[in-house]
């Protein structure tokens, strides 16, 4: 990262720098259309789908930004993070490229869809409990160990940069977007989206979206004050389960329109109707802004609306409808 360090979040320029440095690892995701989608909206949708992205989802693009931003030294000693799936097999993957090993912190409760593409790219995966300070504590036990290099899931300025390039393309290949959503866990995500959107085009709205069992995002923003998960949320959606970082809020703060809620009857209804219309898989978490625009949480009527569909990784023996 460049001087914007001290300002405590990245500036455009580095998230141009950022999609030139992964260009070479990442996908360009395609755009899709529905004409069922926009009728049941009464919008114009754009699905940007970051579930055919490498690791199948978005996190690759922090996790590339990182790791390769990293100095030789730095790398040689490994790469070290916390994460219940999507951003820990971003990391192994990343770090297989680079050719240095990753230290998985991952809680027992992830996945197991998302444990195994960890171990296919190589990671080596340390259990912890479900909290967050389980996994903080682990993490800092394997530094320890190892002196192998943090990288945070969100709370990283060269990690918000990089999935601030998801937008980037969005709004590339379909300019004068009135909104752009994207659901929010730990903030990274949200945060980047609203950086690259709000920098390309100054009118456009950025929306979160959050489920209502995990719904600090929300609280936080309406209140202008950030309230971390004391206990374990217990949404469906495994990948919105963390809270807000120091570095994420403050950026979604300023920057994020709004920040909408649905519930889990919601969340898996639009899921099953992404895979029913659009003939692709997604993960619930991923299925919250579809849910948002479904239940009308947001008057998107006559307006053009990018929409983030985050990942693809489904345990296929446990979906949600059967």
């Amino acid at each position: 990262m460049n001087d914007s360090v001290t300002l405590m979040q990245p500036t455009f320029q580095d998230i141009q720098a950022a999609h030139e440095r992964i260009k070479p690892y990442i996908h360009r995701t395609p755009l899709l259309t529905s004409r069922l989608f926009n009728e049941w909206t009464g919008g114009e949708l754009y699905f940007k789908c970051e579930n055919f992205q490498k690791v199948a989802a978005f996190k690759a693009r922090g996790a590339f930004n990182t790791v390769f931003s990293l100095t030789d030294e730095e790398a040689a000693r490994g790469i070290v993070t916390h994460s219940s799936g999507n951003h820990a097999a971003a990391v192994a993957l990343a770090a297989k490229t680079r050719g240095v090993p990753a230290f998985i912190v991952m809680p027992e409760n992830s996945p197991q869809i998302k444990k195994n593409a960890v171990m296919a790219y190589g990671g080596e995966i340390i259990y912890c409990g479900n909290t967050q300070a389980d996994r903080e504590n682990a993490a800092a036990e394997v530094m320890q160990r190892t002196h192998a290099t943090f990288v945070h899931p969100y709370n990283d300025l060269r990690v918000i940069a990089g999935q601030a390039t998801c937008a980037k393309e969005v709004l590339e290949d379909a300019p004068n977007l009135d909104f752009i959503l994207a659901p929010v866990s730990g903030g990274g995500l949200l945060a980047g989206t609203a950086l690259s959107a709000t920098s390309i085009n100054p009118h456009i709205q950025v929306i979160g979206c959050e489920p209502e069992e995990a719904d600090d995002a929300f609280r936080s923003h309406r209140d202008g004050t950030m309230y971390p998960a004391v206990t374990p949320p217990t949404t469906i959606c495994d990948g919105l389960r963390t809270s807000l970082g120091t570095l994420t809020f403050p950026i979604i703060r300023e920057r994020v329109s709004a920040i909408h809620t649905v519930s889990e009857e919601s969340i898996v209804k639009a899921m099953r109707k992404v895979w029913e219309v659009l003939k692709i898989i997604i993960e619930p978490s991923c299925a919250v802004p579809v849910a948002v625009l479904l239940e009308k949480k947001l008057n998107v009527h006559g307006k053009r609306v990018g929409v983030i569909l985050t990942g693809g990784n489904v345990d296929l023996d446990r979906l949600p409808w059967q």
